[in-house]
């Protein structure tokens, strides 16, 4: 099983930097590509067996919390042209933050049942 998580962090700290280099053309990619950037060092800390449990716990709160904070009002889907500009791309940073903080769930959980 730690043969899977090490392949899992792997995978979704590569995944996570990448996250951050699309978002360029973001109108405020500095925010957005910060916040991935954390979540692939995080992800590089519990492929390394350096990330605390503590940690991982309170950043993967933070990320849910900032995903329901910047919910938009009326969900409108992922999909351009399925609604307004905006509610579409608050929806995907939204999503993207959520995907974050499962991940990191993830993590927290893994360490809270396998380190004494």
């Amino acid at each position: 099983m730690k043969t899977f998580f090490k392949i899992f962090s792997a995978f979704f700290a590569f995944f996570f930097l990448w996250a951050a280099y699309v978002q360029y053309n973001d109108p405020d990619p500095y925010v957005w590509m910060a916040l991935y950037i954390f979540a692939a060092v995080i992800s590089i800390l519990f492929f390394l067996d350096k990330l605390s449990y503590k940690l991982a716990l309170v950043m993967a709160v933070g990320y849910l919390v900032g995903a329901f904070l910047n919910w938009p009002d009326v969900f409108q889907g992922i999909t351009i042209g399925e609604g307004e500009i905006e509610n579409i791309e608050k929806g995907r940073e939204s999503l993207g933050l959520l995907f974050c903080s499962v991940i990191l769930f993830v993590y927290a959980l893994r360490l809270r049942f396998t380190r004494k």
